[in-house]
């Protein structure tokens, strides 16, 4: 009979085990303790135009007497002595916030807005070219969306500047069954740290958000729904099978003695 003890005292174990392992909806990200929301002061516009990042890609257009031959170019107006470059190439902004431009080869432009960028290609291109007038657009700008399945994410690529919440949302496609309306919350990167802002889109009060602008790098995380029963069903239904071979092996042995 002492065996019989032991395969019990095993089975048992490995119970202890699973329970123990078992992690009820552990796919859930970003919770909080409750009060550690941030609700108040919800910013509807950035609070400063976003800084070029190492990795991001730049395209520029560049053109002589302060862009005049774009105005003329539409116009069907030409001149020769009048020079312009599309935005056809993209430029890589190095991990040491530096990115190599035709003819003025390396340039520092981490920690720059894109006005910023632009007036120092205008300043540095000066040398070379009378009046220029400089463009600079950012290409790979993105938030990262979580629609409301738990770990499951979409990378919307921002197209212009302006992209607002519920564009995102949208370009995301929406908020999923599973998602809470009431819980979307906007993690946005402030001198350095991320500041977490909890929306509420479920009532007509949310609409004041529905138009916020989103930011390249934001993530915007809509709370599932837990799955309790479901996964607990999940979890129970190994050691249930463990108990039913421990109860049938130790009626079988009870019925051949």
């Amino acid at each position: 009979m002492n065996w019989i003890y032991r395969i019990l005292f095993l089975l048992s174990f490995a119970s202890t085990l699973l329970f123990q392992s078992c992690g009820i909806n552990s796919n859930l990200m970003f919770k909080q303790a409750k009060g550690e929301e941030n609700n108040d002061s919800i910013p509807l516009r950035p609070a400063e135009a976003y800084r070029i990042s190492p990795d991001d890609k730049i395209t520029f257009t560049l053109s002589t007497n302060n862009g005049s031959d774009i105005i003329e170019g539409v116009t069907g107006i030409s001149d020769d002595s009048k020079r312009q470059t599309k935005a056809t190439t993209e430029y890589l902004v190095r991990r040491n916030g530096e990115v190599e431009l035709p003819v003025l080869g390396i340039v520092h432009v981490t920690g720059l807005t894109v006005e910023e960028c632009e007036d120092t290609l205008i300043h540095l291109f000066s040398s070379e070219y009378q009046k220029p007038y400089v463009q600079v657009k950012i290409t790979n700008q993105r938030v990262i969306v979580f629609p409301g399945n738990g770990s499951d994410a979409t990378v919307v690529q921002l197209k212009n500047s302006n992209t607002t919440l519920m564009e995102a949302l949208a370009l995301a496609g929406g908020i999923t069954d599973r998602g809470k309306a009431n819980t979307v919350k906007l993690m946005r990167k402030v001198n350095g740290t991320r500041q977490v802002y909890v929306i509420d889109l479920s009532t007509i009060e949310g609409l004041k958000y529905v138009d916020m602008i989103v930011q390249a790098n934001d993530y915007i995380y809509v709370e599932p729904t837990p799955e309790i029963a479901k996964e607990i069903a999940q979890d129970v239904v190994p050691i249930v099978s463990l108990l039913s071979s421990a109860i049938v092996i130790f009626t079988a042995i009870n019925f051949l003695k």
